[in-house]
């Protein structure tokens, strides 16, 4: 538990330069592939239009108040997932490292994805794909085998995915402000402008006006549809990087005295708001497509994932008039919300070794990162590198997430019993403030909700092999990462702290902002120079 010893050993913390820094650093987080590949297909596979009202009600009742959740425990414990929740309890550590451990595995496979992006910025200029991308992405990119383990490895991933490891590595070792912070001030805005061209010139092309109307229009039925609001509820978490240590750290970075609720919403609904900019983007191509081709856009496949990034959209760029130039802006914008993401992912993991090993910046970014990357190469650039990568998304995500997420709320509340307090230090450093709702839905309405998603996940997956995949497959790169992620957990909880970790003052819990002209009562925590 927290003591109020002070230790005269412990390094001081590093900081944002400001609360616009720190929040452009969560949009940029929040802002991923999935914003761009996965919430078009989700929302039009679920009900269209129809779809808006469930995603709004998940937001509202699980992603706001799970990312100021998020919020709250980073800055409140000033530490690392694992210092953060050892804080809370020394048995709750395993948590904090089952968290990294989550994010260590999603930053070996998502840096192969921006690497392939990278690739196609350059293919976009010249059509490489010829008139079949699906043959040219499957077949002469990547080599693809079936599922299995091979060492075979594809020269044409390989040195992009080198390339992106060691551009990412040096701004992780940079630090925050120096690396994190000036990366986001330089992407984010790039990918906007990008993006936001791409969504304009989408707009005026032929039968982009039945591709919007495919998207939005609502089929009222499927609100009746349980699997609508679990997908809904799984875009959320999925979307805005909450639940597994991500937002945690980059809040734990804040100064002193900053307005966490008010960033929370803005990150929440920037990062909506750039969803629903990619949908009418996405379907405004699509029904580009479909008229070209002289069919419905519902009769259409591909309009998710990878398949709608890496084989449909270079099939409309080769249709389109002006199409390199299209795929140059869509492939860019793929790389650098790309890159945003996984900067974040990779702080979780720099920032837990950082502390719990007394690493420095550079060290940690050397060993832990040179490990990612060397697994991340050997596991992906090879000609069994698409399923592998597909299989571990699918169980890490859908299964280590928001088993993450349920042990954390379940935790927070109800064992460490600190959602009272913690709601006290969102109001005393907010001028918008959180009442007992916030509670309430923290510690019942997220845990239902995502243990019947859990429960109707593992249900699907021991009832028919995802995607054929053979079993031992399966159960090597599914059940098995999540497996190892478990154990790495318990492991390194048992560790011994090189750097101070128990001697912690939490900040006094002061009184809301706002009223009668008070404000949060002054205090630093030990190494922390207030601001």
């Amino acid at each position: 538990m927290a003591t109020s010893r002070p230790s005269a050993s412990a390094p001081e913390r590093e900081q944002w330069s400001s609360q616009y820094g720190f929040l452009l650093a969560a949009i940029g987080s929040a802002i991923g592939l999935g914003n761009i590949w996965r919430f078009p297909g989700v929302a039009y596979e679920n009900g269209g239009g129809a779809f808006l009202i469930p995603y709004l009600v998940a937001l509202l009742t699980a992603g706001v108040p799970i990312l100021l959740l998020d919020y709250a425990l980073g800055h409140r414990y000033r530490g690392s997932a694992p210092a953060t929740f050892r804080r809370l309890g020394r048995p709750f550590e395993a948590l904090g490292w089952f968290q990294v451990a989550i994010s260590f595995v999603i930053i070996t496979y998502y840096t192969v994805i921006i690497a392939w992006s990278v690739r196609y910025v350059g293919f976009s200029v010249t059509e490489a794909w010829g008139s079949d991308p699906t043959a040219f992405f499957v077949g002469e990119f990547l080599q693809a085998g079936d599922a299995g383990v091979s060492f075979d490895i594809v020269p044409a991933i390989f040195w992009p995915l080198l390339v992106v490891w060691v551009v990412v590595l040096i701004i992780l070792a940079l630090g925050v402000q120096r690396g994190l912070e000036r990366a986001n001030r330089v992407f984010l805005p790039l990918l906007a402008i990008l993006f936001t061209i791409m969504v304009v010139r989408a707009l005026f092309l032929p039968g982009a006006v039945e591709g919007i109307d495919a998207f939005f229009t609502p089929e009222w039925a499927a609100l009746a549809d349980p699997q609508v609001w679990i997908a809904a509820y799984s875009q959320i978490f999925f979307s805005l990087s909450i639940a597994f240590g991500i937002m945690l750290t980059y809040s734990s970075y804040l100064k002193r005295r900053s307005n966490l609720v008010p960033t929370g919403y803005v990150a929440a609904f920037a990062n909506s708001s750039f969803e629903l900019l990619a949908g009418i983007g996405v379907f405004a191509t699509l029904g580009y497509m479909a008229a070209q081709q002289g069919v419905g856009v519902g009769e259409l496949e591909g309009i998710t994932g990878v398949s709608l990034s890496f084989m449909t959209f270079p099939q409309i760029i080769s249709l389109m008039p002006g199409g390199p130039i299209f795929g140059v802006l869509f492939f860019s914008s793929l790389t650098l919300a790309g890159l945003t993401s996984l900067l974040s992912l990779l702080q979780v993991v720099s920032a837990a070794f950082q502390e719990k090993f007394g690493l420095s910046r550079v060290q940690a970014s050397i060993f832990i990162g040179g490990f990612a990357a060397i697994l991340s190469l050997a596991l992906y650039s090879t000609t069994t590198g698409l399923p592998v990568l597909d299989t571990v998304d699918k169980y890490i995500n859908e299964i280590g997430v928001v088993s993450s997420a349920i042990l954390m709320s379940l935790l927070v509340a109800f064992v460490a019993r600190k959602l009272p307090e913690l709601q006290s230090h969102l109001n005393g450093t907010s001028t918008a403030q959180v009442g007992t709702w916030w509670r309430v839905l923290v510690a019942v309405v997220v845990p239902v909700v995502l243990v019947v998603m859990l429960v109707a996940t593992v249900i699907n997956l021991l009832a028919e092999p995802y995607s054929g995949y053979p079993g031992w497959f399966l159960n090597t790169f599914g059940w098995g990462v999540v497996g190892l992620a478990v154990l790495a957990s318990v492991l390194y909880s048992v560790i011994p702290w090189r750097r101070p970790v128990d001697d912690f003052t939490a900040h006094p819990v002061g009184r809301p902002l706002g009223r009668r002209g008070t404000g949060p009562d002054t205090g630093t925590t030990h190494g922390e120079v207030t601001r």
